[in-house]
């Protein structure tokens, strides 16, 4: 028979575990609020800067910016995989994991050799363990999503590229679709045209806008561009992965907080229950020791 003390016990152990996930649901719900803020404010402007980069590269045909050449042969991949710094999202993080690995395996079965860099502590942690010969460079995203931060990062990743050191950098990381939705998504982030070259050509040719007019010439231009164009991308997979975080914490803190109650509703129904046959025991006991008496 389960003892009444260790009973009250769970129930109060689970009891303050529920008060901290339903503060950790609010917590979570109301960053979530400001981080989808941000992000619908982000996709347009990367949406417009991805057009009007094709655009301008649709228009130079004499020389291309480095980042817009795509390499004879892809032997060396570097890949950028962007998590959380936080658990206790569900399978936000194991999901971007998992993509990034088949991702992966498909790039050493075609015999290329791979580097990965990692924005999120989940994802260091589980490179650190899993391949640390390839982790190469880890960043933490602290707090709040800056533009320094994917600035910061997009700048040594250029600077990779046009050295030399890589052939193709490929992006991973959490879109988010909805509060209960987050869908992992890769694609080529440098070279620029090696992901989308064609698409983008096509959609500043069905632009309802009139042709930009590019002044002093478009190879100036796009050597400001592109490399914006790196960062701006790489800041909207951050901004992503920051409200698909944010939305996943919720989702699981509300499944954890109706977990505790479904858990202290059986435990106290076996309190009651252990109660009852304690007290059942007791009556049996003073009844048969009275007819002993007698």
């Amino acid at each position: 028979m389960p003892n009444l003390r260790d009973i009250r016990r769970r129930i109060s152990s689970v009891e303050k575990t529920q008060q901290i996930t339903s503060a950790m649901r609010m917590v979570a719900a109301a960053k979530l609020r400001r981080a989808q803020e941000s992000i619908e404010a982000a996709r347009p402007y990367a949406e417009r800067m991805r057009n009007t980069l094709s655009e301008v590269a649709a228009s130079q045909t004499d020389a291309a910016h480095p980042l817009l050449v795509r390499r004879e042969s892809v032997e060396k991949v570097e890949f950028v995989v962007v998590t959380s710094d936080r658990g206790l999202a569900g399978a936000f993080n194991a999901n971007v994991l998992k993509r990034a690995e088949a991702k992966m395996k498909k790039c050493l079965a075609a015999g290329q050799t791979l580097e990965i860099t990692t924005a999120g502590r989940k994802a260091s942690e589980h490179y650190r363990r899993h391949r640390p010969d390839q982790l190469v460079e880890s960043y933490e995203l602290g707090g709040w999503i800056s533009y320094d931060q994917a600035a910061h990062i997009g700048r040594r990743i250029i600077h990779r590229y046009e050295a030399g050191e890589v052939d193709e950098v490929v992006l991973v990381y959490s879109e988010f679709v909805s509060t209960l939705t987050q869908r992992p998504v890769s694609h080529v982030l440098v070279p620029l045209a090696a992901a989308e070259s064609a698409e983008l050509v096509e959609t500043a040719e069905t632009s309802d806008l009139p042709p930009h007019e590019i002044e002093p010439d478009a190879e100036k231009l796009l050597a400001l561009m592109a490399p914006t164009a790196v960062e701006v991308a790489l800041y909207r997979a951050l901004l992503e992965n920051q409200a698909g975080e944010h939305a996943a914490r919720m989702t699981a803190m509300e499944n954890a907080t109706r977990n505790t109650k479904d858990l202290i509703e059986r435990l106290t129904l076996e309190f009651n229950r252990a109660r009852q046959a304690a007290i059942t025991s007791e009556l049996v006991e003073i009844v048969t020791g009275a007819q002993a008496v007698e």
